[in-house]
């Protein structure tokens, strides 16, 4: 007999119903059986007793003898079956009414009732009598065993259930308002978009500190509304497609001093350009943005890009020639080292991140993945953001009239003659940069950096993090010779609140002697900038000019151990033209509402290396030569010697700001270049670029194309 996986849960409800035996003038009635049936096994119990062994041998008797219909089983039927039985007065089963949804398991449920067996029937006052009883048989069934073991199983789960959690359920949402713009998250570090806020935090009287960049939302808060400037030009929509493109972020959550941000990031962009060769240009960046905060001291950010892209043709052969060892064909400036996309185009990943601590309200600690800057200019040469990420540690200390930013970077060397292993040497720096508020109108900077390597293996080499001694004291008590340290001086006068003027002096190596012996020594290795800013020019709202002249003398940034000169990823880690150049910029950036505009015009005059066979000599340009190797004088060294190479750039751009908190921008940019050296070599040649492009771009870090 086949039985399948078997199930039966009884519910009898005793309607008893029993005849007595007629007299005459007596009308039959209905009353309840004091004695259930009784079946042999239960013949010696009573009450209770006996009712529960009639219902239990009934179960055992349907679960031994019921069979389900095989095509039910195959199906894996689940359901129910309600029978209405009778116990007769005689003792003999018999079906009153069978409830099914199936007429095979009706069928089955009279023939396992007509083969109980007779057994004594209920009485009442001691007489037989019938009893009617219902049945519910569950299939798939189980037997009487299985049935009190799941019982007991579920009330021992029942005891240990705990009480429902609900704390998903009471975690509070508030009204998202944008608490970025008042945290210590790092403010993306573009010069179109700080010129946006350049005016207010340049006023004459604000004690703040603007050469330490990127600055702090918290740092720009006090003097400018970034919400209530993004109120200014917001779209009114009120679909969630149109507010998401237009007016806020993609992903934006706040509950109880938390909060976080998600945002897709683009850089997508088509364009032509004219040189040695016509090239079809193009740069296609996917990223993703996450940035948050726990609390109000507590903040990071971080965001991942995947790109490709093909360049002008003066870009691409100066990213071919900064080359890894390795066989990657490419450095992209600024951004990092490149493989080959398809034949003619390079695929460049990259990534950046923050986490800041504030602790208390004079001091954050940051740890990071990124670029640094140090100045009011365009350019920098101190430390500028011109070259590939790297991983840092920077404390920035606020008081009095006082910031003082330390910074510490982990670089490296990635030429060929350091190369161990398919390994790149790592290099350090320690950068100190104190600025200090002497008037209402008067900064003056002090700077100071030093660069070491991992001689003896002793990695990052504690003598130098000591933020307070100058450098150059320790690096003669570390060991001989043991790094490359240069010192700053920088200063900004507010002329009133619409000009501020500023200026850096970089001393890399002075000998007092040798100016007093030799003119023009190769030894006064120095550098300096000049610059103006005019904030709403002739009285025009938002519009900022800017001259800046940059001039930088032969071997600045170099040193006669090339893995400890100023580099990073074969970039400067100061000014990106290297050493021996001058260089004037006419800037000028205009924004209204969501419009915008960016003008910049360079004239330039660098010394390049000849480089050929017939002159192999170190002129001073690129920093990652021995300057006491083919050094071709000891005096009457200029800016300029060499190959001197005159260099004219015009950058135009303009757009529309789609999204203000991405800084997402559709814009259309014209790069024209002239580059005339004295004499043509086969990598320096004369040659004139015109670039066009069109795209669209989220504008959250400085993308230079003026080399």
């Amino acid at each position: 007999m086949k039985k399948g996986l078997l199930a039966l849960v009884l519910s009898f409800c005793t309607c008893a119903t029993f005849a007595q035996e007629e007299k005459i003038g007596v009308k039959q009635s209905v009353v309840s059986a004091n004695q259930f049936p009784v079946f042999p096994k239960c013949e010696s119990l009573q009450s209770a007793a006996l009712e529960n062994c009639f219902y239990n041998e009934v179960q055992d008797f349907i679960f031994q003898n019921f069979v389900v219909p095989e095509n039910l089983v195959q199906n894996n039927f689940k359901g129910n079956v309600k029978v209405l039985f009778e116990v007769d007065k005689e003792g003999v089963f018999k079906v009153i009414y069978v409830n099914a949804v199936d007429d095979a398991l009706i069928k089955e449920a009279k023939r396992v009732f007509a083969k109980f067996p007779k057994i004594k029937p209920a009485t009442y006052n001691g007489n037989p009598t019938f009893s009617q009883y219902n049945i519910t048989i569950t299939i798939p069934l189980k037997s009487k065993e299985q049935q009190a073991s799941e019982a007991i199983a579920l009330a021992e789960t029942a005891k240990v259930i705990p009480k429902q959690l609900t704390e998903l359920d009471s975690i509070v949402y508030k009204k998202f308002n944008n608490p970025q713009f008042n945290s210590h998250l790092n403010v993306p570090f573009s010069h179109s978009y700080y010129a946006h806020f350049d005016p207010a935090m340049n006023q004459v009287g604000a004690n703040n500190h603007t050469a330490s960049k990127p600055y702090t939302y918290v740092e720009v808060a006090k003097y400018y509304n970034l919400i209530e400037a993004n109120e200014k030009i917001k779209k009114n929509k009120t679909s969630w497609w149109g507010r998401k493109l237009w007016n806020e972020n993609l992903v934006e959550i706040q509950g109880e001093d938390y909060w976080f941000i998600v945002n897709p990031i683009f850089d997508l962009q088509l364009g032509t350009a004219s040189g040695k060769n016509q090239v079809n240009t193009f740069v296609n960046t996917r990223g993703i943005n996450l940035s948050g905060g726990l609390g109000k001291q507590l903040n990071f950010t971080t965001t991942i890009y995947e790109s490709q892209g093909r360049f002008a043709d003066y870009y691409n052969r100066y990213a071919e020639a900064i080359r890894p060892a390795g066989g990657n064909p490419a450095i992209i400036p600024g951004i990092g080292i490149a493989k080959d996309f398809k034949t003619d185009a390079y695929d460049f990943p990259s990534a950046d991140a923050n986490l800041t601590f504030a602790p208390a309200k004079f001091i954050d600690l940051q740890l990071g993945y990124g670029r640094n800057f140090i100045g009011d200019g365009y350019r920098s040469i101190f430390e500028s953001d011109g070259a590939s990420p790297y991983p840092y540690f920077k404390i920035n200390t606020n008081f009095w009239k006082i910031k003082y930013t330390n910074t510490y970077m982990w670089l490296k060397d990635v030429r060929p003659e350091v190369t161990l292993e398919r390994t790149y040497a790592t290099k350090y720096m320690a950068n100190h940069y104190l600025s200090l508020n002497i008037t209402n109108r008067w900064n003056l900077g002090l700077f100071e950096s030093v660069i070491w390597t991992d001689t003896n293996n002793r990695g990052f080499d504690m003598h130098f993090v000591n933020p307070i001694i100058f450098y150059r004291s320790v690096e003669f008590t570390s060991s001989a010779r043991t790094g490359n340290a240069v010192l700053g001086l920088s200063s900004k006068y507010k002329w009133n609140n619409n000009v501020a003027l500023y200026g850096q002096f970089l001393l890399d190596e002075f000998s007092l002697g040798e100016v007093k012996n030799e003119k023009n020594s190769w030894k006064n290795k120095f550098a300096y900038q000049l610059g103006v800013k005019y904030f709403n020019a002739f009285k025009v709202d938002n519009l900022l000019l800017q001259l800046e002249y940059n001039h930088v003398r032969p071997y600045v940034y170099s040193h006669s151990v090339p893995i400890t000169n100023y580099g990073h990823n074969n970039q400067n880690i100061g000014h990106p033209w290297g050493g021996n150049f001058q260089e004037l910029l006419l800037i000028g950036r205009y924004h209204k509402g969501r419009l915008y505009a960016d003008a910049k015009i360079t004239f330039g005059t660098k010394g390049l290396d000849f480089d050929t066979m017939a002159d192999s000599k170190n002129y001073g340009g690129n920093i990652y030569k021995d300057y006491d190797v083919n050094r071709p004088y000891d005096s009457g060294v200029k800016v300029g010697q060499g190959n001197k190479t005159n260099i004219f750039i015009t950058d135009l751009q303009a757009g529309y700001l789609v999204n203000p908190m991405t800084n997402m921008k559709l814009f259309g940019s014209f790069i024209y270049r002239n580059f005339n050296p004295n004499q043509n070599t086969a990598t320096v040649f004369s040659e004139s670029t015109t670039w066009f492009s069109l795209g669209i771009r989220s504008d959250v870090f400085n993308w230079y194309f003026d080399y």
